[in-house]
């Protein structure tokens, strides 16, 4: 029998640390080769771990809530013919080695790669071999399963309560969060006191802030804004929904306002770049990946789609429904969020007629839809209502100066007036 101690590993993003969400697995539990161990947050998303050796869980080297290093033991795993068996309280436990090697295997997963640095340690000093006998293990028994949703399973965990101590009044005994409540109240205080809430600043929204802080003050960004008549835009998409070949696919104006920015960028490649200080060169993209914004429980993901311009109308709406579907439900690949070349952020969805939106990093410019408004318009010297919408496009002035972002927006609103128009020109 063997102890391995499982590393976090790099999941291929140059990250140097990430948090322990939540553990799948208990001392004493069998695992097999590639079950799910553990979901960490790294600063762009929540990654299910599995494990790269089949037995039984020895330890848990990291708690829930902890942040940790690359390459840093998070778990040990006892593998062998006797895995299965539970510690002897007899034995003691085995001794490491007087000196480790220069180089030590780290156990890697398929699709993660290794981080480049290699970790070495000195070289420890020996120590005598007896050692007092660690008292029996306590044997792992079962529970029965806790019914509540995640959100508030962190709410318990951050008042310090067990959640098996509290009676579930929900469906089957689901606890609820009034449940949880009512089990903290207590006695009411005589009197109420209120203190200001602090709280950690990790994971997306670390990474969010430093990106806008760097963008906002680096890049020069001008914004423009356009009013649209997106009439045009509204019954195109009826149409679609009509189609017997988007059957079962969301299809909604973000559709169209991808494939008015696609174009635009195709009659205009020099708005797909970035600024890049250190050559003191303007990199133009090969590609377009298109990243949608989107507002999730973890914070703002920029998911993108890769090659976007190569894409078929049907299979463009496809992948915008699988990011946001993804984004949602906060399994996001961290391949997902990088390579973005240029972004969308539909600020419409929450009411809001226009914004001034930051640029993402690395990119030179972002498309913002505000709200789909019934309005006054006019159509052959007669007002009429009309469906309308405000663009604004915010790019970097070092690469795209006014007549560039003004010929792109204009573009973007014509096709959207149009779409039928905008196709035939592809």
């Amino acid at each position: 029998m063997s102890v391995q101690q499982f590393r976090l590993p790099d999941v291929g993003e140059g990250l140097t640390e990430a948090e322990i969400v939540t553990w799948r697995v208990a001392p004493g539990d069998p695992v097999g080769l590639n079950d799910i161990l553990v979901d960490i947050e790294t600063a762009k998303a929540v990654v299910e771990l599995p494990s790269p050796y089949a037995g039984v869980v020895d330890r848990l080297l990291a708690e829930e809530g902890q942040t940790v290093e690359v390459g840093s033991p998070i778990i040990a795993i006892r593998t062998g013919g006797d895995a299965d068996a539970a510690p002897d309280a007899a034995s003691p436990p085995a001794e490491e080695p007087a000196e480790e090697p220069a180089e030590e295997r780290t156990a890697v997963l398929v699709g993660y790669g290794v981080s480049a640095q290699a970790r070495t340690r000195r070289p420890r000093r020996a120590t005598p071999s007896v050692r007092p006998a660690e008292p029996a293990r306590r044997p792992h028994t079962s529970r029965p399963p806790v019914l509540t949703k995640p959100p508030l399973r962190k709410l318990a965990k951050d008042l310090g309560v067990e959640l098996a101590d509290v009676r579930g009044s929900g469906p089957g005994g689901r606890i609820t969060r009034q449940d949880l409540l009512d089990h903290t109240t207590g006695p009411a205080p005589v009197a109420e006191h209120r203190s200001d809430e602090r709280l950690p600043v990790r994971g997306v929204r670390k990474a969010t802030a430093a990106a806008m802080v760097a963008s906002a003050f680096t890049a020069p960004h001008v914004t423009e804004f356009l009013t649209v008549d997106m009439t045009g835009t509204v019954e195109f998409v009826d149409r679609l929904k009509q189609d017997p070949s988007f059957q079962g696919i969301k299809v909604s104006p973000l559709l169209v306002a991808s494939l008015a920015l696609l174009d635009a960028i195709r009659r205009h490649p020099d708005v797909n770049a970035r600024w890049d200080e250190e050559n003191q060169e303007i990199v133009r993209f090969a590609d377009v990946n298109l990243g949608i914004a989107a507002a999730t429980p973890r914070g703002l993901l920029v998911p993108n789609v890769k090659a976007a311009q190569t894409l078929p109308v049907r299979d463009l709406a496809v992948a915008l429904n699988e990011l946001a579907g993804t984004a949602r439900e906060g399994r996001t690949r961290p391949a997902d969020l990088a390579g973005g070349t240029v972004t969308i952020t539909n600020i419409g969805v929450f009411g809001v007629d226009a914004g001034t939106p930051i640029l993402n990093p690395g990119e030179a410019a972002i498309l913002c839809l505000g709200a789909l408004r019934r309005m006054p318009w006019v159509v052959d010297e007669q007002v009429v209502p009309r469906w309308t919408v405000q663009l604004s496009l915010s790019f970097d002035h070092r690469l795209v100066d006014g007549e560039l972002g003004s010929r792109v927006l204009a573009h973007v609103g014509r096709f959207l007036e149009d779409p039928l128009w905008g196709l035939a020109l592809r």
